[in-house]
């Protein structure tokens, strides 16, 4: 360690003021206080001491994404290779190449063989984000003159759980620096946007390349085969399935199956349970807000009953879906869990917090019910609602002043 400190020494000379590289000095820093706690200190009063500073919770969050990236891999790899045993399909392409060379095979009882398989969809996914949109960060630092913000970090991390293992590259690169420069550098880097980055990009992928972000053949990476994700069966968007509960207990997938995760799907989004083991840890570690998620379970609960008590009344079988299939169906707890909690773009005052998780949570129902277009909601919801965040927090301060005023009045 003391000869990398020396290193990255010795290579400050070249990028500090006066140097030859002094405008990539950002791309510098950045390494530098990534590998080391950085040796700049405040000067002047007030200082304030706290163990936590955006670096560690960026870095706790993705401790806490790290249940859904391995699952997102081993999924992912089990849903090609129990296709692949059907031997109804052949696997093709550089990734079959590359299990052959290793000689692991494709069968879905190997852990090691599914882990693999998925790992070949994943990680490439997860470079081409990085790469993407880490240019687009190191960019407007150079000429914007500041630091490199952590802030992407776990942004690339959440970008590529929530998309199709099979969706093509450049789509996601593509998507990537569209969320980095509209989603949060237009509105001046990190801290200052005001939608969520990674479901800004997933909205994008989303309105601008439907077919592959929302087809039946993009949830198994097989080429040729199609599947349904679980949302769609109960939706009754598929042929011959009449949607519903009856299309979800006939799917040949338990809800226990929906919990655990083993089902068709967005990389990281499949597996309720490692959604609930990141949740565990954003909690204990007080990064997350326990009312933004209690508030987005309470408001799906709420309408989801409603909607069960309205079930005999109409024709969509959706109505009839009750709470505890909405939470292991599509992006709700990944979204409860990972994206309603993003600090930046949630309501800060806890009141409102919890105001903004029950919208999210009576939006998601909502949306998926009524819309017979789009079974997914959860990105709408909050998107939807990050607009509104700011709008909750005003209207919270404001009672807050009316209540203060009005008890020192009457005092």
């Amino acid at each position: 360690m003391r000869l990398l400190r020396n290193m990255m020494d010795r290579m400050e000379r070249l990028f500090e003021r006066g140097g030859p590289l002094e405008k990539l000095y950002p791309l510098y820093e950045a390494a530098d206080t990534f590998l080391y706690t950085p040796d700049r200190v405040t000067s002047g009063p007030p200082h304030v001491r706290d163990g936590l500073d955006l670096k560690r919770m960026m870095t706790i969050v993705v401790v806490a994404l790290v249940p859904c990236i391995l699952m997102a891999m081993y999924n992912t790899g089990y849903q090609a290779n129990l296709v692949l045993e059907q031997g109804k399909f052949q696997a093709e392409g550089w990734r079959t190449d590359v299990i052959d060379a290793l000689g692991i095979g494709f069968s879905p009882q190997s852990l090691f063989a599914c882990f693999v398989h998925g790992a070949l969809y994943f990680i490439p996914v997860l470079l081409v984000t990085y790469a993407s949109g880490g240019a687009i960060e190191v960019l407007f630092a150079v000429v914007r003159r500041h630091e490199v913000n952590e802030g992407f970090f776990v942004t690339g991390m959440l970008l590529p759980l929530i998309v199709p293992p099979a969706i093509p590259l450049w789509q996601v690169a593509v998507a990537t620096m569209f969320a980095v420069v509209f989603g949060k550098e237009v509105f001046g880097g990190t801290g200052m946007n005001i939608f969520n980055p990674a479901l800004v990009a997933r909205a994008f992928l989303f309105f601008a390349y439907p077919a592959q972000i929302s087809g039946d053949a993009v949830w198994v990476a097989v080429d040729g085969y199609s599947s349904p994700t679980m949302l769609a069966l109960a939706k009754g968007m598929q042929a011959g399935s009449s949607g519903g509960v009856q299309a979800l207990v006939g799917s040949g997938h338990s809800w226990w199956d929906c919990f655990l995760g083993f089902i068709p799907g967005s990389m990281g989004e499949t597996s309720a349970l490692a959604c609930l083991i990141g949740a565990v840890i954003l909690l204990a570690t007080q990064v997350g807000s326990w009312r933004v998620m209690l508030g987005v379970v309470l408001g799906s609960l709420g309408m989801s009953l409603l909607f069960n008590a309205l079930a005999g009344h109409v024709k969509n079988p959706f109505f009839d879906v009750p709470f505890h299939w909405h939470v292991v169906l599509g992006g709700w707890a990944f979204g409860t869990v990972f994206m309603a909690t993003d600090p930046v773009s949630s309501a800060f005052t806890e009141v409102g917090k919890f105001v903004y998780g029950l919208a999210i949570g009576m939006l998601v129902i909502l949306i998926r019910v009524v819309n017979p277009a789009y079974p997914e909601a959860m990105m709408l919801a909050i998107l939807f609602m990050n607009m509104f965040a700011p709008l909750i927090d005003h209207f919270v301060l404001q009672a807050n002043v009316k209540r203060r005023l009005a008890r020192n009045a009457a005092v």
